[in-house]
């Protein structure tokens, strides 16, 4: 059950959430900031004058960064309600692996249901996540354990946050700083954002249709030299969303920790079940 929660939250959790991550509406807003003017005077007055004035390769490059950012709000997942089967397999410093099957429900900004199989398709764990609480129930051992969000930070020792467990989940944007992007590369492959925020420096990589590819994050504090590495992949287009169903995510700082997530099956905006009530005869601890 702790290799399955680290599974889900470590790869975000072990980079540091001190810096937090942006959300889309931050993102839209700094796709407003940076947008350059348009010439209302017409074709042949915008002609006359990029023919008497030197070629603005900053504004090239402003227009490139705002269309990024225009394409990755676009394909911001933005719903109501999740239901997927996951396939986790983590591996850990040691270089031992464990692999298991989860269904995962999210209601928006609400709660996280988590129900974990253990073999045979017995169900071993149920978990219930929201912004201040989490509750487990070991059907094995018929204890239950109610505790403030606070319990994550203590599996891991680290600090962690529902909206990015989310975020995670669902395969949107995390990290972007566009407030400090100092500059792009584009090719074949795609556009790549360099942005130089706090705490992490970030190499987001977008495919030519600004779906997440990859994310690179470097530590701003060489002390600390956290590491984290994110490919998104395997993109379902239907139902009006690009939707990654294949996640890698490599995190070290003075270990390594291997995650990788296949999402199986998955809808949105679709009815829950999300039943989750204590047994009597079950433990409290």
């Amino acid at each position: 059950m702790q290799k399955f929660i680290a599974a889900l939250v470590l790869g975000l959790v072990v980079i540091g959430f001190m810096g937090g991550c942006r959300g889309t509406k931050k993102i839209q807003k700094a796709i407003a900031t940076t947008a350059i003017p348009r010439d209302t005077t017409g074709d042949a007055a915008r002609a006359a004058a990029r023919a008497s004035k030197p070629h603005d390769a900053h504004a090239d490059s402003m227009e490139v960064i705002r269309q990024s950012l225009v394409g990755l709000v676009h394909n911001t997942i933005d719903f109501q309600t999740f239901s997927g089967h996951m396939h986790v397999h983590y591996e850990g410093a040691d270089g031992k692996g464990s692999e298991f099957n989860a269904v995962v429900r999210i209601k928006k900004d609400s709660m996280i249901w988590v129900s974990i199989n253990a073999f045979a398709g017995i169900e071993a764990f149920r978990l219930l996540i929201t912004p201040d609480s989490v509750k487990i129930l070991d059907k094995l051992k018929k204890i239950a354990r109610l505790r403030s969000v606070t319990y994550l930070q203590e599996q891991i020792h680290l600090p962690i946050d529902f909206i990015t467990l989310q975020d995670l989940l669902i395969g949107n944007p995390i990290y972007v700083d566009t407030a400090r992007i100092l500059f792009y590369k584009e090719d074949n492959k795609g556009v790549t954002l360099f942005s130089a925020g706090t705490p992490f420096r970030n190499y987001l990589t977008l495919n030519p249709d600004y779906t997440l590819q990859h994310s690179k994050l470097d530590d701003v504090d060489p002390l600390r030299a956290r590491t984290g590495d994110l490919t998104y992949g395997e993109y379902d287009h239907g139902g009006g969303m690009n939707f990654s169903t294949y996640r890698r995510i490599s995190v070290a700082e003075k270990t390594k920790v291997d995650i990788e997530i296949n999402v199986k099956q998955f809808k949105f905006n679709e009815p829950l079940s999300t039943s989750f009530q204590v047994p009597k005869n079950y433990k409290r601890r």
